[in-house]
């Protein structure tokens, strides 16, 4: 017999924001990752991908910062602590394999965040972020198949 999924809570305007900013964070350092990692390498289709993952980054720190301003919330201009592991990381096939296992951290965060958001727009947003995070992951998982 089927048990019924219950309906996820809906989040607080607070809540929302505390892992908007969150996301921000680690868009953010996402995108330093990529840049740096990107600058590091030889030009390569890996390169092309690293950049294509730092312009994705950037545009969704964008979105983020336009949805937190736009619920009346104030953004983080911190940048996620993502970023430091990832530099220590000297090998780049590592970092980049490391800055994918990020993109899936922030697919399940917004796995569980989408569906516990009120506001239409924001939740469209949200889901092109989810979108385009799988999309950058598959890209990535493609080069060792």
């Amino acid at each position: 017999m089927n048990t019924p999924v219950p309906e996820p809570t809906l989040a607080s305007r607070d809540e929302v924001l505390v892992v908007l900013n969150e996301l921000l964070e680690a868009e953010r350092a996402g995108a330093r990752v990529a840049m740096e990692t990107a600058r590091d390498m030889p030009p390569c289709a890996l390169t092309t991908l690293v950049q294509d993952v730092h312009e994705d980054e950037v545009r969704w720190c964008s979105m983020l910062m336009r949805t937190i301003k736009a619920l009346e919330g104030t953004a983080s201009s911190a940048t996620g602590a993502f970023w430091g592991k990832a530099m220590a990381i000297s090998d780049l096939e590592q970092r980049v394999n490391f800055l994918n296992r990020g993109q899936a951290w922030v697919v399940r965060r917004l796995e569980v965040l989408i569906p516990r958001v009120q506001d239409a727009q924001v939740r469209t947003d949200l889901g092109a972020m989810l979108e385009a995070h799988r999309r950058n992951i598959g890209r990535v998982e493609a080069r060792h198949a």
